[in-house]
């Protein structure tokens, strides 16, 4: 048995890991970047060691054989799935809390994923999976099998490389994407070939394995709503699945773990039609999953609730599972989110920034985040999971939406209001979920709201000092007349074309408001301890709000918005130089910077490249012109907005 277990991860993850490592009376070891120094993780373990990478497997072993660490929990990510790792574990005496390495392997490459699990009846798509298909053979399995069909990479996932191949006549410049995305991913280009399941549904199966030879399932979670081949939504059980298909869907896990040795918690993943009366196995993660919260809030086991981690935990040490199939049933419902430092309205590009304000809603939510620490460009962009759980689906969906109104994040972009216009849309209500859901919905368009917009002004004058003197009236004290109003200029934050045109007459507690050319209204306002509470059109709202930087964040009903006060002069010389300002559009770092100071570019030429979170983009001239400003530089980091070239066009 051992007493003390480091946690290879960061984040919510490793948050939610370090409770039930202390629940179950273990000493928890956190280990964490010079990023990270300030991350909840830290604190939440009992001992903090730092390592330089979160993908150095033989120092992040030293860390904790340094202070006495007996296992290793793995999280998901960076090392989970990494059979050397866990070899490397192994070596240095201490526990290795997940699956053996050999299972890792087997499962790690969905070719001989596939050849583990069909001797043992588990239902595969038709296609073809041999090893080493070259350009031809795949042409020849794609007519065999017949369009639509799917490339994937054998190695790796998360979507990447994945190509759907409508006609004969696309099949060779696919292939060759497909090889060039993999190689570039995951260091091979060996693909295999599927039939596209056309609105295909993703579910999963949870299952657990002991050292002792039992294996069971604990139900579904279904997790069709993705974008980009992520997940996005989690729900369990699925809405679509009944007994029998649970039942031949939770067989066919259980049969796949036992076909490659498995031990630990895993998932075994499936794609299924619509009405799921057909599936078919796409793979197996064998680690812990993101959405792993929504099956803990509704399996029981003999009528008690299940914390997976403790499992993990316990079959780590050796002990039986204890319970067999029967023994586990399902109650209720429960739905999970992802909430992600991003931005929707521009292509859901990741964002960053510190974090002013957080409000978390009375429901379960998973953490990794909190008040003052800074969201960078180093790591994934998720900040946290909220959960929410029901007696049946549509209570859970309530709930959930209730819980996504009362969440506040100031301070850093996020896809908060997103995700809860996304569970209120028709088809998502009612189950009807595919893999291309959201892609056909779309992005609504994201505008201020007009209340958002006083709100602000208001929030503006609030802060001016309180004084009886007219001459210190902000909107000026004139002879034989009433005072002349505070006007405001506001620009959403990442806007450069959209301004908002304030006017407030009076003192905050009875003042008249105008936004651009309507008439004046009534508006009181009102200071409060984290922001403010406003009255108008008979309406009262109360919102939160930061400030810094120059820029209110500002935010209520789960909505969020930041607005930047907009001096006159400053706006005519932004209007003079919009044309040709380029800016960042994520905080992240230069890679490269593709010219230099006085040179002619052309319209669509390459200037410079930002990375954030693995992720590249390429910026380019607005205009033809001559660079005369040039703020960016190979190496730098640079913030949402930053100014990186300017483009004077040429007369």
């Amino acid at each position: 048995m051992f007493a003390s277990v480091l946690i290879a991860n960061r984040g919510e993850i490793a948050v939610r890991i370090a409770a039930t490592v202390r629940a179950r009376g273990l000493r928890s070891v956190a280990v964490y970047t010079d990023a990270d120094a300030s991350s909840p993780h830290v604190g939440a373990a009992d001992v903090a060691v730092r390592v330089g990478n979160y993908l150095d497997g033989e120092a992040i072993v030293a860390a904790g054989r340094r202070v006495g660490a007996q296992a290793v929990h793995p999280g998901y990510g960076f090392l989970a799935e990494n059979a050397a790792f866990a070899r490397t574990v192994a070596d240095a005496g201490m526990t290795w809390i997940g699956p053996p390495p050999t299972a890792i392997e087997t499962m790690g490459d969905k070719i001989s994923a596939k050849a583990a699990v069909e001797p043992a009846g588990v239902p595969l798509v038709p296609g073809s999976s041999a090893k080493g298909l070259t350009d031809a053979e795949l042409a020849e399995a794609a007519r065999d099998t017949g369009f639509p069909v799917l490339l994937k990479p054998s190695a790796g996932g998360g979507g990447k490389g994945m190509h759907v191949v409508e006609r004969d006549e696309d099949l060779a410049d696919a292939i060759a994407a497909a090889r060039r995305e993999a190689r570039g991913s995951f260091g091979d280009d060996t693909l295999l070939l599927e039939r596209y399941v056309t609105n295909p549904r993703h579910v999963e199966i949870q299952v657990l394995a002991d050292t002792h030879g039992a294996v069971v399932h604990l139900g579904e979670r279904e997790c069709s709503l993705q974008r980009r081949h992520q997940k996005v939504v989690e729900e369990a059980p699925s809405a679509v699945l009944d007994e029998k298909q649970r039942d031949a869907m939770g067989r066919a896990a259980v049969d796949a773990a036992r076909a490659c040795g498995y031990v630990g918690a895993g998932t075994v993943e499936f794609v299924t039609n619509a009405d799921a009366s057909e599936f078919f196995f796409l793979e197996m993660n064998t680690r812990l999953q993101v959405e792993h919260p929504v099956t803990e809030e509704v399996v029981r086991v003999r009528g008690g609730r299940l914390d997976l981690v403790a499992e993990q935990l316990r079959i780590a040490a050796g002990e039986p599972l204890g319970y067999d199939q029967d023994d586990v049933t399902l109650s209720g419902h429960a739905v999970e989110v992802r909430l992600y430092a991003e931005d929707p309205a521009r292509g859901f590009l990741p964002t960053g920034g510190r974090i002013l304000g957080l409000d978390w809603p009375d429901t379960r939510v998973d953490a990794g985040v909190q008040v003052g620490q800074e969201v960078g460009s180093a790591y994934d962009p998720m900040l946290a999971k909220i959960i929410a759980r029901g007696a049946d689906r549509t209570e859970a969906l309530d709930r959930l939406d209730e819980a996504l109104a009362r969440t506040t994040v100031l301070g850093v972009t996020t896809n908060l209001a997103w995700l809860r216009t996304l569970i209120t849309q028709d088809d998502v209500r009612a189950g009807r979920l595919d893999t291309g859901l959201i892609a056909r919905l779309g992005v609504p368009e994201q505008q201020v709201p007009d209340d958002v917009v006083v709100a602000a002004a208001l929030a503006g004058l609030l802060r001016l000092p309180e004084s009886d003197d007219p001459f210190a009236t902000l909107g000026g004290w004139r002879i034989g007349g009433e005072p002349a109003p505070a006007r405001w200029t506001l620009v959403p934050l990442g806007e450069k074309d959209t301004t908002f045109e304030v006017a407030l007459r009076g003192r905050a507690d009875a003042a008249s408001v105008s936004v651009g050319d309507t008439e004046p209204r009534p508006v009181v306002g009102k200071k409060t301890p984290d922001g403010l509470v406003t009255t108008l059109d008979g309406v009262t709202r109360r919102y939160r709000t930061a400030l810094a930087d120059g820029v209110l964040w500002i935010s209520r009903d789960g909505g969020t918005w930041a607005l930047r006060e907009q001096e006159r002069l400053a706006a005519a010389r932004t209007a003079q130089a919009a044309d040709g300002a380029v800016t960042s559009p994520m905080p992240g770092t230069v890679t490269v910077v593709e010219v230099e100071l006085g040179e002619t570019v052309e319209p669509g030429q390459r200037l410079v490249v930002v990375e954030a979170m693995k992720m590249e983009h390429v910026l380019t001239a607005p205009v033809a012109g001559v660079v005369t400003e040039l703020g960016a530089k190979a190496g730098a980091t640079v913030a949402l907005d930053a100014p990186l070239v300017t483009v004077t066009p040429q007369e």
